[in-house]
């Protein structure tokens, strides 16, 4: 099968690990293993979140007194396409030496237009408590909201509309290489109006860059991985159950968290709408991987 998978931000970094370097290459090692086994029997493309790099780069550019102006997100973007690139490269070269990766710096489209840029809710980088966070939303111009116990950055995060390297990811493919690629969700660009590629500053959600890129790729299968091992109906209450099988139509039925499950879940509803027959899409736990293809494992999502 050809398969797209969208790491989950645990796979990097834990939440409330200090982002070190060697941090991130020891989560990212356990969760190659993991998905190795994948690579033997099927055609894989790997996605995968930046927003803790992305954190990281901005405060770091923001304190460089010799900038006259920070670096802008889609600049600090790509910037994080290449280290996480680099470090999933090099842990499944060591699973699979006898395999071909290529890791793919790319672009992803978005609308000039978009809503989203008048409503910042993607957060980045790292989780502060509320004083320390708005000193430095005031330092740095930023935007913070609350994230569960603590307060992040929140930045701009419009709908993708199409992965431009989409023909190039394709072609890797069918010469027989393992693709990591849309790192962050891509990064985001406007067309201009004399028909030039743009960068802006926002973070795209990498769930929903996940689901459009694999209905462009005819992928068989999406699997969301993260932490948890499947969707949960009334998580957080002693009511929580797993939900193992659904349609769209019954997951968008639930009230689910914006800032966490919400974008998974709307991820893999529109994979499945918009899929051909036989195409499904899976949430659930990174060590898990291989069960979550045919729904021995986390929430299996079809068409009906």
């Amino acid at each position: 099968m050809r398969i797209v998978v969208a790491l989950g931000g645990n796979a990097l970094l834990r939440r409330g690990q200090v982002p070190d370097a060697q941090a991130q290459v020891d989560n990212i090692r356990v969760a190659m293993r993991a998905l190795a086994p994948l690579t033997d029997a099927h055609d894989l493309v790997i996605t995968h979140g930046n927003g803790p790099q992305v954190g990281v780069l901005a405060i770091e550019s923001a304190a460089d007194a010799r900038l006259t102006q920070p670096y802008p997100l889609d600049a600090l973007g790509a910037m994080t396409q290449g280290l996480i690139g680099y470090w999933l490269l090099q842990a499944l070269g060591n699973e699979r030496p006898y395999r071909q990766f290529a890791a793919v710096l790319n672009q992803t489209l978005v609308q000039a237009e978009d809503p989203a840029f008048g409503n910042p809710t993607k957060f980045v980088g790292e989780v502060y408590d509320e004083a320390t966070a708005r000193a430095l939303a005031d330092k740095n111009g930023w935007q913070v909201k609350a994230d569960g116990t603590g307060w992040r950055r929140v930045v701009p995060s419009p709908q993708p509309r199409e992965i431009i390297e989409t023909r190039l990811i394709d072609g890797l493919l069918q010469q027989g290489a393992i693709v990591i690629c849309a790192g962050g969700g891509g990064v985001p660009v406007v067309l201009t109006p004399g028909g030039d590629l743009h960068g802006v500053e926002a973070v795209i959600d990498k769930d929903l860059s996940a689901a459009l890129l694999a209905n462009r790729l005819g992928a068989d299968r999406l699997l969301v991985l993260t932490d948890v091992p499947a969707v949960m109906e009334d998580y957080g209450t002693d009511r929580a159950r797993e939900i193992r099988r659904a349609t769209p139509e019954q997951l968008r039925a639930l009230d689910l968290p914006a800032g966490s499950m919400g974008p998974k879940v709307e991820a893999v509803c529109r994979f499945v709408e918009e899929a051909g027959p036989g195409a499904a899409a899976a949430i659930g736990n990174l060590e898990q991987a291989e069960a979550l293809l045919d729904g021995r494992a986390g929430t299996y999502v079809t068409a009906r």
